[in-house]
């Protein structure tokens, strides 16, 4: 394993990482509220936790990714010290007239469909929130118990003056945070800051849970066991940041590597997980990586401002989805990144330099003078130097790609281009560009290592279903389809194929 350095949100620095278990690596990625496509600034986010999934996976670390699904909970205004409003995917229900959980459904399958479409590799678990609520009400029953939140009136609320460290993630002191930051008026409240783990619901509200069973209450049954009840406040839904927390917890364990997001999430939703997290059963989350906002045509992006695109506004356009990928990749994601359709076409030029040269090298022959002028090695180092030392140095990475393909084309040019070399610059090429930027038409480039790869994945795949490990084996394959290979299962035996 290659040694990783990250800047920490948390430490305000860089610093070496160092798993919790050796050669092993834990992620937690704030995934999508499902309740319309998600748009390219939530992208950016979504491609640095896959960049960092590659690089972590380049440098020879085993990495298990949980990338959750946000079907409920999620309130219009997030950005209040506690989440204000109503919630998106009813909001979304009751403005077209369908079921909040067939809206969650559809969206979170085109969002799926998106990162396909982005080359996004899948996480090794996708958990919806509405899944676990169980796991959820068990973490708010023991803050309960240890007296870090309080039940009044159905809801639960986390006591943030209880917690010294609340606001150390956003470098807040909590009478800073009482003095400047917005706080919806709430008179049942003790304080403010105080924000809901569990809110009570009302008959009208479309989905909803009783807090001491756990079990949802369907759609048709909502009026009459209201109606019924003995004790009406106890029916209601989760908040938005026990979601994470109770999910986390279940799928990688008290304590974890590295948590990523939007900058946008680092307060008050990061810092609300980091206060349930320690107060329920004391986890540490070791790293914080936060992406920064988009910006399209140097404005924040709006619907009014008519600057706001998905995935599919630009699909229709005709950009395909290796362009918008390496247009919403190539700047740090530490900074502000310009979005503008200059940058899709140049993003386009890009990949079409890298794939003319990729094809003249692999067929090139060298002339009988040629001789040794310039070391590939030297380049993979300083490639691999960025993008493990640097934070993720992608714009650092790329400059030492186009620097490397335009030496070779000039040494071509003058006749002193060896086949060795141009066989090693194509090599680099397929295993250590693609590996991580992932824009290379798939019809372009099979290397011999992701032929070999899909192999191994084919032989992993069926044992998988031979042991019956039925998720396993779909999880395999996934992978696979989302790196442009469809297995063919037929007369007993798996082929593959370029997905085109």
């Amino acid at each position: 394993m290659k040694t990783i350095k990250l800047k920490n949100t948390l430490k305000g620095e860089i610093e070496i990482l160092n798993p919790l278990e050796k050669g092993k690596v834990l992620i937690y990625s704030c995934g999508p509220t499902v309740y319309d496509f998600a748009h390219i600034g939530n992208f950016r986010s979504f491609l640095m936790s896959d960049l960092l999934f590659r690089v972590l996976d380049y440098a020879g670390y085993s990495v298990t990714k949980v990338q959750n699904i946000t079907d409920v909970g999620h309130l219009t205004q997030d950005d209040l010290v506690d989440s204000q409003g109503e919630d998106k995917i009813l909001k979304k229900a009751k403005l077209e007239k369908k079921d909040p959980y067939e809206i969650a459904r559809f969206f979170e399958e085109a969002f799926i469909e998106d990162e396909k479409v982005l080359r996004i590799i899948p996480p090794t678990f996708r958990p919806r929130a509405t899944e676990f609520v169980k796991e959820q009400i068990e973490m708010t029953k023991i803050l309960i118990e240890k007296g870090f939140a309080y039940s009044i009136n159905g809801s639960v609320y986390f006591r943030t003056t209880k917690f010294k460290d609340y606001g150390k993630l956003s470098k807040n002191s909590l009478k800073d945070l009482l003095s400047g930051a917005r706080v919806e008026v709430n008179d049942e409240k003790e304080s403010p800051l105080d924000f809901a783990l569990w809110k009570k619901a009302e008959e009208a509200h479309l989905m909803q849970w009783n807090f001491e069973t756990c079990e949802k209450i369907p759609l048709e049954e909502i009026h009459k066991q209201h109606k019924e009840a003995k004790d009406p406040t106890l029916f209601g839904f989760p908040g938005w940041h026990i979601e994470c927390s109770a999910m986390s917890l279940k799928l990688l364990g008290e304590s974890f590597d590295i948590h990523t997001g939007g900058e946008d999430n680092i307060f008050p939703h990061h810092e609300c997980e980091i206060a349930q997290n320690e107060c329920t059963h004391g986890g540490k989350i070791k790293c914080w990586l936060h992406a920064k906002h988009l910006l399209v045509d140097g404005k924040k992006m709006s619907k009014s401002k008519g600057n706001f695109y998905t995935i599919r506004d630009l699909l229709e356009k005709g950009y395909s989805g290796e362009t918008i990928r390496y247009a919403l990749l190539s700047a740090h994601y530490r900074t502000a990144l310009n979005f503008t359709f200059e940058s899709l076409e140049m993003a386009k030029n890009s990949i079409a330099r890298v794939v003319e040269v990729y094809r003249i090298l692999k067929n090139h022959k060298e002339e009988s003078t040629a001789k040794k002028s310039f070391d590939v090695e030297v380049s993979t180092e300083m490639y691999q130097k960025f993008l493990f030392e640097q934070d993720l140095g992608v714009s650092q990475a790329l400059s030492v790609v186009f620097d490397l393909i335009n030496t070779a084309m000039k040494a071509r040019e003058n006749n002193k281009l060896t086949n060795k070399e141009a066989m090693k610059v194509v090599k680099f090429l397929e295993d250590d560009f693609n590996c991580i930027f992932d824009v290379l038409p798939k019809e372009t480039i099979i290397s011999a290592n992701l032929k070999k790869e899909i192999e191994s994945k084919i032989i992993e795949r069926k044992e998988a279903r031979e042991a019956k490990d039925w998720a396993k084996a779909d999880r395999v394959r996934d992978d696979l389809l989302a790196k442009g290979i469809e297995l063919i299962d037929e007369a007993g035996k798996t082929n593959w194929k370029i997905k085109s």
